[in-house]
C-alpha cells in the first residue's frame, strides 16, 4: 500500500485554468510546500514568478508546451520549452501533434517531440520530458504508437491528458501505456483523478506520477469536484 507521503511526492500539483491570477499561482506554490509536492504544474507565464517563490525548496517547476491542443508549429514548441527551462522549470509537458498522428506522420510527430527534447536538455540536462498523448482523441492502436515514438524522441514520460479534451486518465489507458513502455519511460495520469482512492488506482494500473488540481483534496482524504 502507498502512503500518503509516497503519493505526495508523486503529484504534480496544477492550475491551469485560463483564469488563474498571479496570487492563485502563489497559494499553489504556498500549498506544494505544506504537502511536500512533486512539482507545481503552471502555464509559462508564471515560470519565473513560481520559481522565485519554490528557489529555496525541492519542488520543481512544470509548464507545459504546446497546450492544450499540440497544434503549434514544432519551432514555437521548441522555443516555448527553451525559454521555460531558461526561466526556472525543472519540467516541461508538452503536447503531441494529434492530428499528424492521427494522418499517420510518424516522422512528423516523432521529429515534434525530439526537438521539444533537444531543447530542454540543451538549457539543463537534467530536465524531465513529457509527452501528452490526449488519450482521449486516440484508439488503442494510436496510444500504443504515440508511446513508442516519444520513447524514440529521448522522453522521459508518457502523459495521458491535458484535462481540457472530453476525457481524462483512465485505469486502461495508465496499464496500456505502462505496458507499451516498460522500463524505457515512465507514465503520467492526469484528468479525473479527485480522490486517494483515484491516485491509487493509476498508481496500480503503472503510473509514477499524477498531474492533478485536487491535490489538497487527496491529502485531506476528500474527495474533489475539480474536472482536472
Amino acid at each position: 500500500m502507498v502512503n500518503p507521503t509516497e503519493i505526495a511526492q508523486m503529484i504534480d500539483h496544477t492550475l491551469l485554468k485560463a483564469t488563474a491570477t498571479y496570487a492563485d499561482i502563489e497559494k499553489l506554490c504556498q500549498e506544494a510546500k505544506q504537502f511536500n509536492f512533486k512539482s507545481v504544474c503552471i502555464n509559462p507565464a508564471f515560470v519565473p514568478f513560481a520559481s522565485q517563490i519554490l528557489k529555496d525548496s525541492e519542488i520543481k517547476v512544470c509548464t507545459v508546451i504546446g497546450f492544450p491542443l499540440g497544434a503549434t508549429s514544432t519551432a514555437v514548441k521548441s522555443f516555448e520549452a527553451s525559454w521555460a527551462v531558461e526561466k526556472g522549470a525543472k519540467e516541461v509537458d508538452m503536447v503531441i501533434n494529434i492530428g499528424a498522428l492521427k494522418a499517420q506522420k510518424y516522422e512528423e510527430v516523432l521529429k515534434d517531440i525530439k526537438e521539444v527534447v533537444k531543447a530542454s536538455k540543451e538549457k539543463n540536462s537534467n530536465v524531465i520530458v513529457k509527452v501528452i498523448i490526449e488519450t482521449c482523441y486516440l484508439t488503442d492502436a494510436e496510444k500504443v504508437k504515440a508511446c513508442e515514438l516519444a520513447v524514440e524522441a529521448g522522453a522521459d514520460f508518457v502523459k495521458t491528458s491535458t484535462g481540457f479534451g472530453p476525457g481524462g486518465a483512465t485505469i486502461e489507458d495508465v496499464r496500456l501505456m505502462k505496458q507499451t513502455v516498460g522500463d524505457k519511460a515512465l507514465v503520467k495520469a492526469a484528468g479525473g483523478i479527485r480522490s486517494f482512492a483515484d491516485a491509487l488506482k493509476m498508481i496500480e494500473a503503472g503510473a509514477s506520477r499524477l498531474g492533478t488540481s485536487s491535490g489538497v483534496a487527496i491529502m485531506q482524504g476528500l474527495t474533489s469536484k475539480e474536472n482536472y
